[in-house]
This record gives structure tokens, sequence and C-alpha cells, in this order.
């Protein structure tokens, strides 16, 4: 199983760079940022770095581990600019870029900037066009493409990614459209879950690649929880019944084990730790060590 550290775009970029740094030294296997250009909250005057400008400086600066944008919104950038984008970070960082994409969700972003945000079904129509543009930029020596939302005329990209293919993945938990894309396109696919939603959405995925004739395992699985590292058992159990909003990780360093333990029998590749409900500073590094110090041995690789 591997490990990746996802950090919060509203820190400073210092805060985010010696986290980073940090995860890279102590063993984690990826680094990855977010992709929002303001808070999600009734108060938008918070900071927030841009992902991918991000992404660039991290593959500069951190040597080793995979890195990449979980998961970029599609609507924000037209996707042959976005291929570009992470071919260029590609290259900076040495060939360990994966490239995050999603429907895009965030209105109030939408409505600020003036992007256009559109219903469901047309969020994931432009979806599934990008990926099919991106696929074929990445592979082919030029594309033409003419979708409804997406046009390109003998549009060249050079130069290619140093990792071929570079992985695409997709996030989202929509078991129609959202999934089927993955399982037509993605190298790796993500979802919030339980272990129990894992092991449900799991066996969608498959029989989504069996319909589309492609191996199920050719697909990388993950999932995330917010993370609470505690030293009394009883004090964990009690935070584990509350409705903390969103699936979490939380326990001592032995119980996490057996809970990341759940996630990996549920066919839980990858898991992403966010540092959302992280202390700031050293002590964030202290959280990060316990946890990766437990699972690591016990269940990495």
């Amino acid at each position: 199983m591997r490990f990746v550290f996802w950090t919060n775009n509203a820190q400073p970029w210092d805060d985010i760079l010696a986290g980073a740094r940090h995860a890279e030294a102590t063993g984690w296997d990826g680094v990855f940022v977010v992709d929002h250009f303001m808070p999600n909250a009734e108060d938008t005057s918070g900071p927030m770095h841009e992902g991918w400008a991000l992404v660039s400086a991290l593959a500069a600066s951190v040597p080793r581990v995979d890195l990449g944008v979980l998961v970029t919104g599609n609507t924000y950038r037209h996707p042959a600019v976005l291929a570009k984008m992470a071919a260029t970070a590609d290259h900076i960082s040495g060939g360990r870029i994966v490239l995050g994409l999603g429907a895009g969700w965030q209105e109030n972003e939408h409505r600020a900037y003036g992007i256009e945000f559109s219903d469901v079904k047309g969020r994931l129509d432009r979806l599934a066009e990008a990926c099919e543009v991106i696929t074929s930029l990445f592979a082919n020596p030029t594309t033409t493409f003419a979708g409804e939302h997406y046009q390109l005329t003998d549009a060249p990209l050079e130069p290619k990614p140093v990792r071929s293919p570079l992985p695409i993945l997709i996030g989202g938990g929509g078991e129609k459209r959202t999934m089927r894309i993955a399982a037509k396109y993605a190298n790796r696919w993500n979802v919030w879950g339980t272990p129990d939603t894992l092991r449900h959405k799991n066996a969608v995925l498959d029989r989504h690649c069996e319909d589309l004739g492609r191996d199920p395992a050719e697909i990388t699985r993950s999932a995330q929880g917010l993370l609470f590292v505690m030293d009394d058992e009883e004090a964990a159990a009690k935070m584990r019944e509350r409705d903390l909003g969103m699936p979490s990780l939380v326990g001592t360093p032995d119980q996490l084990v057996e809970i990341v333990a759940e996630y990996r029998d549920a066919g839980v590749d990858e898991l992403f730790v966010p540092d959302f409900t992280l202390p700031a500073g050293p002590a964030k590094h202290e959280v990060m060590d316990r946890f990766i110090e437990a699972v690591g041995p016990a269940l990495g690789g």
C-alpha cells in the first residue's frame, strides 16, 4: 500500500514546502495539493495558492515522490492547456507527475471568476471530452478533435511527458458516468469513502472495466480520510461514534494500522492523508511521523 500526503493550498508556501520535504524524507510515496482558487465558504477572503503552480515548484524542490493535484477541476482550464502544464511539470520533476482530473464542483469559484458552471451532465460531458483530448495529445504527434465543448486542429504537444503514459487519476464516485469515464481513461481512480463504500465502488469500477473490455487490475484504487491520531483508546472510540462530516481515520497508532488495513482489504492500493485536520508547523510533522511510522512498516510497499 502507498501513502500520499495531501496538503492544503491555503497555507503559506514555506509551510507547504516544509511539509512536502518532510513527507519526502520520512517515507511517504507522494505529495498532492488541491485545486481551488478561494474558500468554499461565506467568507471567501482567505488565501488559496494555485495548485499547478505549486506542483511545478514542488517538482523542482522535492526530488523523490509522486506529485499531483487531487483533483484538477476540468472546467477551470482548457484540456489542451492542462495537458501542456502537466507535461511541463513532468519534465521539471523528472517523470513523477500524476494528472488528477475531475468534473469540477465548487460553484462559488465559477461564479466569482466568470467560469461557466453547467449542470452535472454538462460537466461530465466536458470531462469525458477532456480525457479523450488529453489522452490523444500525450500519445499522438498531433490531435484533431471536434467535440461539443472542445475543438482542436492539428494540435501538437511537444515535448511529450517523461513518464509514458503519464498517469491520469480520475476523482469521483458517480457510478453511472464518472466511474465509467475512469474505467475508460484512468490509470488511477480516487473517491472519498469508508472501507464498505470502497468495497462497493471497486466492484462497480470492475464491472465498467469488464463492459469496456479493460483489465480492472490496470487501475490503481485510492481513497482518503481526515486524520486524528490519539493516545486514548476510549476517547478515540467516542470520536469515531461522532459524525465528523467526512470519512476519517481516528485512533491510536496501533488502531490506525487496523483501520488502514480495512481499506487495504477493501481493495485500496493508495491512501491519501490530508493535513486539513493537523496542527501547523513542527507539530504537524510529529503527527505525520506517528502515522507513517505505525502504518508504513505494517502495510507499506
